[in-house]
């Protein structure tokens, strides 16, 4: 059975239009019927913007960013799909501030974090790394890393920005996007959980680097640039160094004052997809099998405002859309020969989605 996890916005922030959602949500998904049924939720979360899930271990991490807050922090709770119960573990401070993107090492020892950080103070580390204990609580962070610098955006790159933090392949690279650098860094990640620089490529200057797509191959990445609404392919080369590949834009021609947000690869690393807030539409790009070139195929409606995050159910067969704004997920299918996606008319009304993951339970 597949189970649908939703971070949803609950306190106010700045940056963000409405917070009208209860936190952390459950729901089973049948995936041949469409339908949903809420199975758990929980309010004790401060704004999780980001999840990870672990499907073994039926695990959840939430990432909490509060715009106050000098440190963000990382929630861990265990889900029974049997009974529909979530159930608190721990939590842990982040060591810095807008805690925005968490991922697992392919091990499953260690959870990443990218903090996106604001102002001055505190740790300020820009990645941290937790271990996590057999039951899937978390243990304080084992080791962090920071970035310092600028770039040419004064109002969106006047400091660092991680924005995601991805290991490329078991036992890979740490690959680090900082929106605020126009770097994406690659770590070596220790048996300890410490983190060792061991290469960076540039992006375009102003161009913000916020999420990465990662091809099936191991070598082969996909960046979203945020600020100018590109994506960019690059390849892992056999000296450790990363070779860019290709630039194309995620937005039609013509169009402005839009977004990139989120980033995800068919199972078969055929069909890249990519969100975009402001034209609210789902980029659809075709991957040049061997080359890693992208051939753009369109563009589809989110169904909503502001999709800033979306995922691909196990099978490749469908995207789930989170529209921040207009409290809703949208289901579109998905032709696996094609890439091409269309509505199904399915919505799940949720307050202010934030973040959208499917597990198989």
């Amino acid at each position: 059975m597949l189970h649908v996890f939703v971070g949803c916005l609950n306190r106010t922030a700045p940056y963000f239009s409405r917070a009208h959602g209860v936190g952390l949500a459950v729901y089973a998904f049948d995936e041949d019927s469409l339908a949903f049924e809420k199975r758990a939720e929980t309010g004790d979360v401060d704004n999780p913007t980001f999840l990870s899930v672990d499907p073994e271990k039926r695990s959840v991490y939430a990432t909490s960013e509060v715009y106050e807050w000098k440190e963000g922090t990382v929630s861990a709770y265990r889900f029974d799909p049997d009974g529909g119960v979530l159930t608190y573990l721990n939590k842990q401070v982040t060591l810095g501030s807008i805690a925005a993107h968490s991922s697992l090492s392919r091990d499953g020892r260690f959870l990443m974090v990218a903090n996106y950080s604001m102002g001055e103070g505190g740790p300020d580390r820009s990645v941290s790394v937790f271990g996590r204990n057999p039951d899937g609580s978390l243990t304080p962070a084992v080791s962090g890393v920071v970035h310092s610098g600028s770039g040419p955006n004064r109002e969106r790159q006047e400091r660092s920005h991680a924005h995601c933090a991805l290991q490329l392949a078991d036992d890979g690279l740490v690959l680090v996007a900082d929106l605020g650098l126009d770097r994406v860094f690659g770590y070596r990640l220790g048996s300890d959980g410490t983190l060792a620089r061991q290469t960076e490529v540039a992006a375009a200057s102003g161009a913000g680097p916020r999420h990465i797509a990662l091809h099936p191959d191991g070598r082969t990445v996909f960046v979203f640039n945020e600020l100018d609404s590109t994506v960019a392919s690059m390849r892992l080369q056999a000296d450790g160094s990363f070779a860019v590949l290709d630039v194309v834009a995620a937005l039609p021609a013509g169009v402005s004052h839009s977004h990139a947000a989120d980033i995800h690869i068919s199972p078969d690393g055929r069909f890249l997809y990519g969100s975009n807030r402001g034209h609210d539409s789902i980029a659809v790009f075709a991957v040049e099998q061997g080359s890693g070139k992208l051939t753009p195929r369109g563009h589809v409606s989110s169904g909503g405002r502001t999709p800033r995050n979306f995922t691909l159910t196990p099978s490749g067969r469908h995207l789930l859309v989170a529209n921040q704004d207009s409290d809703v997920i949208v289901l579109l299918a998905r032709d696996a020969e094609t890439g091409d996606l269309t509505d199904t008319g399915r919505r799940l009304e949720i307050g202010t989605p934030m973040c959208v993951r499917v597990a198989a339970l």
